[in-house]
């Protein structure tokens, strides 16, 4: 059977490329909104984290109908940190529409994303977005798709795709450049056209792929994916299995059954071959599990996804400020936390370590493990991270370190910077080429742990003009040591609150991170110091009174503005001696030990 009235599609690219603003302009043409609907831009970010930073974390479904024909699409993150979230969806569709920004081309996330689809032989339909940019260059853009295309092997009937020039922001989309239009009629019609229809077999037993956990508080654990063979209904009994766990076997109902409408779920009473659907029933759902007919039970298999990189240690706070600003405190609690997040990301591993109050967790990269520390800030909890360390590999007994693949565009001005510094941190420049506008485009392969706390020195050498994008390329032979931080930590030496006349004279040492009034503790880091030093400094002590005035002597003394650090910045900072505190309210940078003697004492 083929369901000519369905298509399901996922739309990928690299970060900032424009795909959840084009979702925007696909859900408001195809009219689902009423006329004098309020609708936010980026409709599709519905996480806090996702409106505050304007980026995409999760992938998510939605569904619009155009000429009778429902189009299930799939939008998904462009950052290379969540490349998880794109790999799994691409399991439940039949086609890709690949976005690529007609003034910066194909990037790093965009040659990995066209590689998984072209991997799984999903046909591709080409948007070259953002036509209306005055720098946009959409004739070169088409010749380096094309170039990628065969770069990754792809076969001829892929490489005959077509290209539809859109302005996501603009709503309109065109087979040719010249032609203006201001719907996205083309791109509607490519779609239907290119991305084949589902098939299968209407008649057999069910099997039914789940791609996607979501989590509702009152009807517990909602899961997402194509309906491969047969049908499915409320009320179903049905058969769990999951092809890398052969041992696992569960039997369930199927309590409800919904299809994608708009922004919204509408609850079905069964559902066909090739239709996207969530349902509810089955209390232990994961990620890779088919659901199947209870007569003939069999496992589909479901896409390798990338091993983790880069890994943490999140352990029970045991600062002096402990419990006061946090709602889960026990390790009882941090660990549950822990483990529930693996059920909707498959990226993430957790590992129990020798202590029961600390956990390693495992993630892509930086930001990945980041926006999990921020999700937990915010639900109550309160533990303890430490520096990000790089996993290594032992391949046929030699040590081998991840590699990341670095696009940088940055000012003719700042190329000499750059390649210094990158130098230093093992990088080595494979190519640079230069564009329009007295811009460079420089490619490094570096080891990845030469990337941890360089993004801000990055920022500072390029007067925050340059744009620095990386991906994962593999694994390599260790590439030998790399120079630690320049700067040094300055270190609150007793327990008290900051005074304006101790921080008046710490200043003098360097940057500063606290501001007169915050509550600080021994062995607390308040600051750093760009001589590569330690030091301890009583920024609690106050100015001592006495009857006689001088002149000048009570003069206002003036503080410089302190370093108001993002969790990102306080990560890149931090060293292995170090500890960042999370709380809901604060975090505070710290040294593991407190106690100055027994710290120095370590040293030796």
């Amino acid at each position: 059977m083929i369901r000519n009235d369905v298509r399901n599609v996922a739309i990928i690219a690299h970060v900032d490329h424009g795909k959840t603003t084009l979702v925007d302009s696909l859900l408001k043409q195809s009219g689902i909104f009423r006329e004098n609907q309020v609708v936010e831009e980026r409709v599709m970010d519905s996480n806090d984290i996702e409106k505050e930073r304007g980026i995409t974390i999760l992938a998510k479904n939605t569904a619009v109908i155009y000429n009778g024909v429902k189009i299930n699409i799939v939008d998904t993150p462009g950052h290379a940190d969540f490349g998880g979230e794109v790999e799994r969806v691409l399991k439940m569709v039949n086609g890709v529409v690949v976005l690529v920004d007609a003034f910066e081309g194909p990037m790093p996330q965009t040659k990995f994303v066209l590689k998984k689809a072209l991997d799984l032989e999903l046909p591709v339909v080409v948007a070259i977005n953002k036509i209306d940019r005055p720098e946009a260059r959409p004739e070169e853009v088409i010749d380096e798709i094309l170039d990628l295309f065969i770069e990754l092997g792809a076969k001829d009937s892929q490489l005959d795709c077509p290209f539809v020039f859109t302005s996501a922001k603009i709503g309109s989309a065109t087979l040719d450049v010249s032609d203006k239009k201001e719907t996205m009629e083309d791109l509607f019609k490519t779609i239907i056209e290119y991305v084949p229809a589902p098939e299968g077999d209407e008649n057999g037993p069910t099997q039914l792929l789940i791609s996607t956990i979501d989590y509702n508080e009152y009807i517990g654990r909602i899961g997402i994916g194509k309906v491969e063979k047969g049908s499915i209904s409320i009320g179903q009994e049905v058969v769990i299995l999951n092809y890398a766990h052969p041992n696992r076997r569960l039997k369930a109902k199927i309590s409800k059954l919904y299809e994608f409408q708009g922004l919204n779920k509408i609850e079905v009473s069964s559902a066909n071959v090739g239709s996207i659907v969530a349902l509810t029933g089955p209390s232990d759902l994961e990620i890779g599990d088919t659901i199947c007919h209870v007569e003939n039970p069999v496992a589909l298999p479901f896409v390798k996804i990338s091993e983790p990189t880069l890994a943490m240690t999140f352990s029970v706070n045991n600062s002096p400020f402990a419990g006061r600003e946090g709602e889960f405190v026990t390790s009882r609690q941090l660990r549950n936390r822990l483990y529930k997040e693996l059920h909707t990301d498959v990226s993430l591993r957790v590992e129990d370590t020798d202590s029961t109050d600390a956990f390693k967790v495992s993630g892509r990269g930086e930001l990945h493990l980041s926006v999990l520390i921020e999700n937990m800030r915010r639900e109550g909890y309160e533990f303890q991270v430490s520096k990000p360390e790089v996993l290594y590999k032992f391949i046929e007994g030699i040590k081998n370190e991840p590699i990341e693949k670095v696009t940088v565009d940055v000012s003719t001005d700042f190329v000499g910077a750059v390649i210094d510094k990158l130098g230093q941190r093992k990088g080595e420049l494979i190519s640079m080429s230069e564009s329009t506008g007295g811009y460079a485009r420089l490619e490094f392969v570096i080891p990845s742990r030469g990337l941890i706390g360089y993004r801000q020195e990055f920022l500072t050498d390029t007067k925050g003009n340059g744009i620095l994008n990386t991906i994962f390329e593999g694994y390599a032979p260790f590439k030998g040591e790399i120079p630690k931080r320049k700067s040094g930590s300055i270190i609150a030496f007793e327990t008290g609150e900051a005074t304006t006349y101790g921080l008046y004279s710490a200043q003098e040492r360097g940057i500063l991170f606290i501001t007169p009034g915050t509550q600080v503790y021994e062995g607390m880091v308040v600051g750093s110091n760009p001589k590569g030093l330690d030091i301890e400094v009583n920024i609690s002590k106050k100015k001592q009174q006495s009857n006689i005035r001088a002149s000048g002597s009570d003069d206002a003394l003036r503080l410089s503005t302190p370093k108001n650090m993002s969790l990102e910045e306080a990560l890149e900072f931090i060293e292995d001696d170090e500890l960042i505190e999370v709380t809901p309210i604060n975090f505070r940078v710290r040294k593991k030990i407190l106690d100055a003697n027994r710290r120095y004492k370590a040293k030796k």
